[in-house]
């Protein structure tokens, strides 16, 4: 079940709202200057995250973002559009955190975590290479790369099922 378990007419009409403020908010992104050789490697990064998973039934996720951190150590903030904090995911070597204002939830893995609070196994590793714009290849998973300088990040993962389709859109550093 993914972070947003609350009664169905409720989850659809944040579902809704989450889904119209994006968009919304879509039409004022600026585009975030390419990477050159000599900046250092970012490990902090902002933006606007959407997750759909074709499960039955289907589930999506659309939310604000700033990611801070690496694979191993770091903290991944989710907002609604209208800022308000969703959840927190913090993940160490010793500990993986759910926090989300009411609830605190702690799992064994950082995969555990991602997989709980958003209804798919994202690969952490590979994200933040996709991120810095490096291809990795992640098991069931292709990224499309191609408008990683415009600050647009698409992933696919079409193994194991459900499909699962990632979208990230970063702000202007």
């Amino acid at each position: 079940m993914p972070l947003l378990d609350a009664p169905l007419s409720r989850l659809t009409a944040l579902l809704a709202s989450l889904l119209l403020a994006t968009s919304f908010i879509a039409g004022c992104a600026s585009t975030p200057r390419a990477a050159s050789q000599n900046d250092e490697k970012r490990s902090f990064w902002s933006g606007r995250i959407s997750l759909q998973v074709q499960s039955e039934p289907p589930q999506a996720f659309f939310a604000g973002f700033e990611l801070k951190g690496n694979p191993t150590q770091g903290e991944l903030t989710l907002n609604s559009p209208l800022g308000n904090s969703l959840a927190v995911l913090r993940w160490s070597p010793q500990e993986a955190v759910l926090d989300s204002g009411n609830q605190v939830q702690r799992f064994a893995t950082v995969d555990e975590l991602l997989e709980k609070a958003t209804g798919a196994a994202v690969p952490l590793p590979a994200l933040f290479d996709w991120l810095d714009g490096k291809s990795t290849v992640a098991d069931g998973w292709n990224a499309d790369l191609s408008q990683q300088a415009e600050g647009r990040i698409s992933a696919s993962r079409t193994m194991p099922q459900p499909r699962s389709d990632l979208r990230i859109v970063l702000a202007a550093p």
